[in-house]
């Protein structure tokens, strides 16, 4: 196997290290999570919305610059200390099936897929984005919630008990709340949920 080379700086590095260690240890970490917040059993966001992880976010998923999405992966990992060893299912956000074909990849599946690779957790595949809404930056917390209202919809049954919802970022957690409602009222017991990175809310 050739080196590759670290996704910020271009150092090059070993096959299974896609981020080197000084930027590891530059980029903006986020202290301990808030783990109350409702209905979630646990909410994992390793890092701050903030630069480089902004930009590289944006470019992987405004700019197909793909190649962010193993070492999102690998950072997710290595930021996972407390892993609800529980978890039997992994549910990227789904896309609306218009703009995945517009964007012509799911940038919650990118990331999900190194993630898979290292749990060897399924994926939960039957819960669909039935309702293409507008974009959820730059509204307020009231107008995600409105946005979100039955934009998701689970097609048959749920066959997970604890279910890890993976997003880019959460802002005010409305996208995976809205997730997470649709999948309890399924007969899932329990959701958590992971992203990249939390953003501040406004």
């Amino acid at each position: 196997m050739w080196p590759v080379s670290c996704v910020f700086c271009g150092c090059r590095q070993e096959p299974e290290a896609p981020v080197c260690a000084g930027c590891r240890a530059d980029l903006p970490w986020a202290p301990a999570p808030d783990l109350t917040i409702e209905p979630f059993t646990s909410v994992f966001t390793p890092f701050e919305y903030a630069f480089p992880i902004d930009a590289a976010i944006k470019a992987m998923k405004f700019k197909r610059r793909l190649f962010y999405a193993p070492a999102f992966g690998y950072l997710l990992m290595q930021g996972l200390v407390d892993w609800p060893e529980d978890v039997d299912g992994l549910l990227p956000v789904p896309l609306h099936w218009r703009r995945h074909a517009m964007r012509g990849f799911n940038q919650a599946a990118e990331i999900a897929r190194p993630v898979r690779e290292a749990t060897g957790l399924p994926l939960v595949t039957n819960v669909t984005r039935c309702r293409r809404t507008p974009y959820q930056s730059g509204l307020t917390a009231a107008q995600r919630k409105r946005n979100l209202r039955s934009a998701f919809a689970v097609r048959g049954t749920v066959e997970f008990r604890h279910v890890l919802i993976i997003d880019d970022v959460i802002t005010t957690a409305e996208t995976c709340r809205q997730l997470a409602r649709v999948l309890l009222d399924a007969g899932v017991e329990k959701i958590s949920a992971l992203a990249i990175a939390q953003a501040a809310r406004d």
